[in-house]
């Protein structure tokens, strides 16, 4: 099972942005884990990461061709990006929405998702174990 972990805008700045509200694992630590958890549910997992919006959406499009799954997590562009929505509405196969912190509890801006209604499955606040859990369900579902 090959699976793309996509991280968006800022996720680079993790364990310095906000750590009581994103914690203290840094980007490269939580792809670490992410690498450890795929090789242990015999997933072959590739992460990437950008701060270009249109990088993002050519992220997904290269994920159609060889990819099983997707696990995104936008950051700000999840409140607002229809092109990014509208790359994740052509991927034919699961897609996982996970953000470290529960954005339906924050400020009203954030509670607004509009790619909710083209993935399969959402995990919030959960920190790094949502990727886990992210994906042990593409495991289950694929």
């Amino acid at each position: 099972m090959q699976v793309a972990v996509l991280n968006g805008v800022n996720l680079n700045m993790l364990g310095r942005r906000d750590p009581a509200m994103y914690g203290t694992v840094t980007l490269s630590q939580l792809e670490t884990m992410v690498y450890g958890w795929g090789k242990e549910l015999h997933a072959t997992v590739r992460c990437w990461q950008t701060n270009s919006e249109g990088e993002y959406v050519t992220m997904i499009h290269e994920a159609v061709t060889g990819t099983d799954g997707l696990i995104v997590n936008p950051g700000a562009w999840t409140h607002y990006s229809y092109a990014i929505r509208d790359a994740l509405e052509i991927f034919p196969r699961p897609v996982v929405e996970v953000h470290l912190s529960d954005i339906e509890g924050r400020e009203e801006w954030r509670r607004t998702s509009v790619i909710a209604d083209v993935v399969s499955h959402r995990i919030l606040g959960k920190g790094p174990d949502g990727y886990r859990e992210a994906l042990q369900h593409l495991v289950e579902t694929v």
